[in-house]
């Protein structure tokens, strides 16, 4: 009896050594996804950071224009009851740099993704770099939309994951305005809020000079994966940890 009480009181003590992030750090997760994806691109990403006891919700952007995609963001924000990690993923690094003015956003986090200044259009961001593959994958319909042939999505979207994966991404993947990387941001929020960055080693989308680029200029705290574009769904566990570890540190008392 003994024994057992002491065990007890060792696994309340043990419980209350390692508080959970809800309770000591910024609670909300907001993803969001970026050009020719949705929000199943953090599938894999959410059970880890609800286990981690986070609230994690992901945009359904449309596309269809960076003021689009941005109020569907700042909808999501409204939505949360305290302060928010905002993570996008590789355009959508713009909406969240837009958007992470926020009073609500605690942090940003970048995956494989853009962080322009004031002012800079997305589309002339990597010109000091070669063209990378992905890009002469997408085709324009008629009304200005882009979208990526099955070819591209398998060898240079998502080339180390499943074949079956990679094909679904492909049929479901979402048509994204041209004039979307024609788009400048007015406020960079990255200036003003702590920032971390998954570099992709292996992408064939964003230059991964470029996405180092943005790193360093960030001051960002950064990891770097073996991974293609879609780091979060071919390495879900490194992505979540870094997301876990900018709510646990993030200051809330902005």
């Amino acid at each position: 009896m003994i024994r057992q009480l002491m065990f007890a009181v060792a696994l309340a003590t043990g419980l209350v050594a390692q508080p959970s992030v809800a309770a000591h750090g910024v609670r909300n997760v907001v993803l969001v996804h970026g050009a020719w994806a949705d929000g199943s691109s953090w599938s894999k990403v959410i059970p880890l950071l609800e286990k981690a006891g986070l609230n994690a919700v992901a945009v359904q952007n449309p596309l269809t224009s960076l003021e689009d995609d941005l109020a569907a963001t700042k909808r999501a924000i409204a939505l949360q009851d305290g302060p928010v990690i905002l993570v996008g993923h590789s355009s959508a690094g713009v909406v969240i740099t837009e958007a992470g003015a926020d009073p609500k956003v605690a942090g940003l986090v970048y995956v494989a993704a853009f962080a322009p200044d004031v002012g800079e259009p997305v589309g002339n961001l990597g010109k000091d770099f070669p063209p990378p593959p992905g890009l002469a994958e997408l085709r324009p319909d008629a009304e200005g939309y882009l979208t990526m042939t099955t070819k591209g999505v398998m060898e240079s979207f998502v080339p180390d994951l499943p074949v079956a994966q990679g094909k679904l991404i492909a049929g479901t993947q979402g048509a994204t305005n041209g004039a979307v990387f024609g788009a400048k941001v007015a406020n960079a929020a990255w200036k003003m809020k702590p920032t971390w960055y998954v570099v992709a080693a292996n992408d064939r989308m964003i230059q991964p000079d470029l996405e180092r680029k943005f790193a360093k200029t960030m001051n960002a705290k950064t990891i770097t994966l073996p991974s293609n574009h879609m780091a979060m769904l071919s390495h879900p566990a490194e992505v979540a940890k870094l997301i876990i570890e900018a709510a646990r540190t993030a200051p809330i008392n902005q």
